[in-house]
């Protein structure tokens, strides 16, 4: 619902891709803008994403935040651009499902193009050139969860996600998770924004992701992040 806040809040954390990007992943300027102001007035800022670590580490520099960010829809992450990235994800399992998947559209005649896999040690992720549904019916008897993002599928350990992590860089920082605002936009943001003080989607988002949060923007992907923000630090603009 969209109403005044009036917790005090101290930092944001946010999913990038359909909550900064749109749907073609070109990032919002204006996201960009947002994100300056609220680092250079004190609030830090982390990035959540799917990507790899040595993605979000050139995001994140260039973006302008501390570099402490969230990788691989949770299994890894890092606090601080000096920090150590911390794997709390198996990616064993990972790839046991994904050979399960790969075998079967190989009987399709269908090849599966997978992302990065040099750099990922936490999840598997592959173009989104399949039905996730059918992915998730292959997999039903795995110990793995299937993550559908809009821009790529990704396998991961069961009970690993974006607010885990985000809950493990609290305590190891000493920050409350209920002085951050989260913004995201996907299923794989959900427990993320549950775990913040405030949790924030974008307007593009899906009808059971919206009814997750406490603030639904009337605005779509970046422009939709700038308005959340907006709304909770409204003494920063």
């Amino acid at each position: 619902m969209n109403t005044p806040f009036s917790r005090e809040f101290t930092a944001v954390i946010t999913d990038l891709d359909g909550t900064l990007t749109d749907k073609r992943r070109r990032i919002s300027t204006a996201a960009i803008e947002c994100i300056r102001t609220l680092t250079d007035s004190g609030v830090p800022v982390i990035l959540a994403s799917g990507n790899t670590l040595c993605s979000m580490t050139i995001l994140a520099k260039m973006i302008g935040t501390d570099g402490t960010v969230i990788c691989e829809n949770g299994g890894t992450y890092r606090i601080g651009f000096n920090g150590e990235e911390r794997i709390i994800g198996d990616i064993s399992a990972s790839r046991e499902a994904f050979s399960l998947v790969q075998q079967y559209y190989e009987k399709q005649g269908e090849a599966l193009q997978l992302y990065s896999p040099e750099y990922r040690f936490a999840d598997v992720a592959f173009a989104r050139t399949v039905d996730p549904d059918t992915v998730r019916m292959l997999l039903s008897d795995s110990p793995v969860r299937v993550l559908d993002t809009g821009f790529a599928i990704h396998l991961q350990g069961k009970g690993i996600t974006k607010g885990t992590a985000f809950l493990k860089i609290c305590e190891e920082t000493g920050r409350n998770p209920k002085e951050f605002l989260a913004v995201g936009d996907s299923h794989n943001d959900i427990e993320m924004i549950q775990a913040a003080g405030c949790g924030a989607v974008v307007r593009n988002c899906s009808e059971d992701v919206c009814s997750a949060a406490d603030y639904v923007s009337k605005k779509m992907y970046g422009e939709g992040f700038v308005d959340a923000v907006k709304t909770v630090f409204p003494s920063l603009f």
